[in-house]
């Protein structure tokens, strides 16, 4: 059963994937109103113990630059920590350095740093600092080429940072959060964010590379929400950053991708409504495959703005195609919608579903649970500038036919932008797809040379309609710029105000 683009839905007892909610390498820093209702605070990690003073060997990584510290005295700043510093030679560095896929456990920092709080945050910058080690922060875990770990490097792991606080619509919560458990917090005063679903994600990685999910085309993107941010710089400073302070930064960081200007420690986001939601599922043969592309891709660009549907292309262990979409209404009702794409696509769908659920009870369906277990996969995305032709559709379907005849898992799934999502929010962003129809996530749980393949073949497929990647989706091999469009050049400035020594650097951040 996939967890196909870490995002998962339960219909009729099936896994199939939904919409986006990949974690990108940053994390969140300090800011916080008075609340007027307060999460249960996590348990503070036991201080730290004494560590040795050499750095063990470890596994160099082909995916970070290799860069080594000169003897750095790691007893004297385990001690200086509320947190907890993790050695090879420690007792539980194994588990502390894993990410969301195990195909990156082999990677070995040097260290990893469980901060506490936003001051351990700034002492392990100063530290990588100070030792020219290469720092990468940690959040959820779930960057798609394992940007969170490095080899010969500084992890800085910002899970522990995940309190939260509600009070006259603004959520304020540590960047350390995962996903469901702030949808599960927010429920409780009826309101909502507009998120990926896959629950173990972390809401710092999620948000500063955009945030794609089932409310995008009425309420945005998730880093739209966002009202301020705490952020520490290279320089080990402390920042709260919105659209009246440190303005630039602010707009930087909504889009442009962790680990590049800062590590975020927290967010404030304005909140939205949590209605019921309407649902759909409508699935076609594989006959109909080329007119239901065709289909969704009128529908992505004329539906209101209060439906969603993603376009789900999978490779079957038969060697077929299986077509469907799964849709949602903000309004409560998804009759309209499911009739409307039944309509663009000029034919009944073979199988229909047609649902109501809560909040949660949406935020559980569409997640598949409460939790998500650690899966390997190996994936990548296109921007579609607009829509495709036949020829180009012909070709991407032929993509993942291809994968299917072959025996690999695949799929090309399809999110839609527009909407809300098309309107550059209140104080600027960086993320740069503001006109584009969707959004393509190529993804195949195989990983080896079969998944490269496929992933490669479906570049080539929409190459003539593919305006880059989205960089929650940052894939190896591709050009860094091919994520970040007409917004690269603010970007390298506000790299350059900002990071001006480039510390915070691997081959997925700025140069």
């Amino acid at each position: 059963m996939s967890l196909l683009d870490r995002r998962t839905v339960l219909i009729a007892g099936v896994a199939v994937t939904l919409a986006g909610c990949s974690d990108s390498k940053d994390a969140g820093s300090t800011a916080s109103p008075t609340p007027s209702a307060t999460a249960p605070s996590s348990t503070t990690p036991p201080p730290s113990t004494t560590v040795p003073t050499t750095t063990p060997s470890s596994t160099p990584s082909t995916s970070a630059p290799t860069l080594t510290s000169t003897a750095p005295n790691w007893n004297t700043f385990a001690r200086s920590l509320t947190g907890r510093v993790y050695l090879p030679s420690t007792s539980g560095y194994a588990a502390a350095h894993q990410l969301f896929n195990p195909r990156w456990d082999s990677v070995r920092p040097t260290a990893v740093v469980k901060a506490a709080n936003p001051a351990d945050v700034q002492k392990a910058i100063n530290f990588a600092r100070t030792n020219k080690l290469v720092l990468v922060p940690k959040s959820g875990g779930h960057s798609y080429v394992g940007a969170s770990t490095i080899a010969n490097g500084l992890q800085l792991d910002i899970g522990a940072l995940k309190g939260m606080s509600y009070a006259n619509g603004v959520l304020t919560v540590g960047a350390g959060a995962r996903l469901y458990d702030v949808h599960a917090f927010l429920d409780r005063y009826g309101r909502s964010l507009p998120t990926g679903t896959c629950p173990t994600v972390g809401v710092a990685g999620l948000t500063l590379g955009g945030g794609m999910g089932i409310h995008t085309r009425t309420y945005g993107l998730t880093c739209d929400r966002v009202v301020s941010m705490g952020v520490i710089t290279a320089d080990g400073k402390a920042h709260n950053v919105s659209a009246t302070s440190e303005s630039d930064l602010f707009a930087a960081l909504r889009g442009s991708g962790g680990g590049n200007l800062g590590v975020v420690t927290s967010f404030q986001f304005a909140t939205i409504p949590a209605t019921k939601l309407g649902f759909f599922r409508l699935t076609w043969p594989e006959s109909q495959a080329p007119a239901v592309v065709r289909g969704w891709q009128q529908f992505a660009r004329s539906a209101p703005t209060t439906v969603w549907g993603n376009l789900h292309i999978d490779a079957a262990s038969n060697g077929t195609l299986s077509i469907r979409v799964l849709g949602v209404s903000t309004t409560g009702d998804a009759t309209a919608a499911a009739a409307q794409l039944e309509g663009f696509v000029g034919a009944k769908a073979s199988a229909r579903t047609l649902s109501v659920k809560s909040h949660l009870e949406a935020v559980k369906y569409l997640g598949g649970g409460t939790t998500s277990p650690r899966q390997g996969f190996l994936a990548g995305s296109d921007v579609l500038e607009g829509p495709m032709d036949s020829a180009t559709i012909l070709v991407l379907l032929g993509a993942v036919k291809a994968a299917a005849r072959a025996g690999t898992p695949a799929s090309a799934i399809l999110d839609p932008l527009g909407g809300q999502a098309a309107k550059e929010p209140a104080g600027g962003s960086s993320w740069p797809w503001r006109g584009a129809l969707g959004v393509i996530q190529w993804y195949s749980s195989a990983q080896g040379k079969s998944a490269q393949t496929f992933i490669s073949n479906g570049h080539r497929a929409v190459g003539s309609a593919s305006a880059g990647g989205y960089v929650n989706y940052v894939e190896a091999g591709r050009a860094v710029s091919s994520y970040y469009g007409g917004s690269a050049a603010k970007l390298q400035a506000a790299k350059k105000k900002y990071d001006p020594t480039n510390f915070f650097h691997t081959p997925y951040t700025l140069g």
